[in-house]
């Protein structure tokens, strides 16, 4: 599965991209970063469609991890680290992690972009000075044996470098501020290591604040962070990443963050609970917004962004 060249209109709903790119087993590269423009009618969708055994990779992985861990659709990760910030550890993940029921590989946020270059660029693996010195090349992976090569600079044999496998997800999900309906993007803010990934990955989801014409991305072409060639489908869905931020928009949900992660810590019943209010009983996100506190919760967490504007 490639990405499409064509100039075609990719808009399309969260179920229809989730049933068409994502499948049991695929390898997903993830967007967003700790409490920031997590892609979350994304990440509902899947657990809606029980896509399972699913390989997750990305830097900072949050409560979008947490959620497909804790329902059990996640049988590996690939990672420089998990946590919801101020808000506490990925606890699903790390009970899963405890029990053996999910395999990790720990890289850096350094180590993961790196790997996603080097798929990008069509090459098998990627030389980085990142992990050196560190106790993570200690370890050996745990299903292949070989997660790096240390080996001398061709020009310098006192001088070490470190080689990583490069990774290709077998599709990207991302939420961005804005797309066109071709599949141009545009992102504000934080970029981190979503443009290596975007570009390295065989299929791409975005789902966006909003659609703009693409008249004004022609006319403003500097303003296009990822070109339509790499994104496959486009979804759009205003408040798509509650309850985690997009800048420009509005700021996280603290209240709904600390609901998910007591839910969390706690485990059983109560993280299916959770699931089941949230997610298993709404047709759409659309459900979930309004469960969360609808127009007038919106309309906090929009002034709450404007005072940092």
């Amino acid at each position: 599965m490639e990405a499409s060249k064509e100039k075609t209109n990719k808009i399309m709903t969260a179920a229809e991209a989730v049933r068409r790119y994502v499948f049991d087993g695929a390898t997903v590269g993830m967007g967003g970063q700790t409490i920031g423009r997590c892609a979350m009618a994304l990440i509902h969708e899947l657990v809606r469609q029980k896509k399972r055994n699913l390989t997750l990779v990305g830097c900072n992985l949050s409560i979008n991890m947490d959620i497909l861990v804790g329902a059990g659709l996640v049988r590996r990760t690939e990672c420089g680290t998990g946590n919801l910030e101020r808000f506490g550890p990925t606890f699903a993940w790390r009970k899963a992690i405890e029990e053996g029921k999910l395999v990790n590989e720990d890289y850096s946020h350094l180590g993961m972009v790196t790997r996603f270059l080097g798929g990008e660029m069509g090459l098998p693996f990627m030389p980085t000075r990142s992990l050196l010195g560190t106790d993570i090349l200690s370890k050996k992976s745990a299903t292949t044996g070989k997660k790096f090569e240390i080996v001398a600079n061709p020009w310098d044999p006192d001088d070490q470098v470190v080689l990583l496998p490069s990774l290709n997800p077998d599709v990207a999900i991302v939420h961005v501020q804005k797309a066109d309906e071709e599949g141009n993007l545009i992102i504000e803010g934080f970029l981190t290591h979503e443009p290596e990934m975007i570009r390295a990955s065989r299929a791409v989801i975005a789902s966006c604040e909003e659609i703009v014409p693409s008249e004004e991305v022609r006319k403003y072409p500097e303003r296009t962070t990822i070109p339509y060639v790499y994104v496959n489908a486009v979804v759009p869905q205003p408040w798509g990443a509650h309850p985690t931020s997009v800048y420009r928009y509005y700021q996280h949900d603290p209240e709904h963050l600390r609901e998910y992660q007591n839910s969390a810590r706690e485990g059983g019943l109560a993280f299916e609970a959770y699931l089941g209010k949230y997610i298993y009983s709404c047709s759409s996100f659309d459900e979930y917004l309004e469960k969360v506190g609808g127009l007038k919760k919106y309309n906090q967490l929009r002034a709450e962004m404007m005072k940092v504007l």
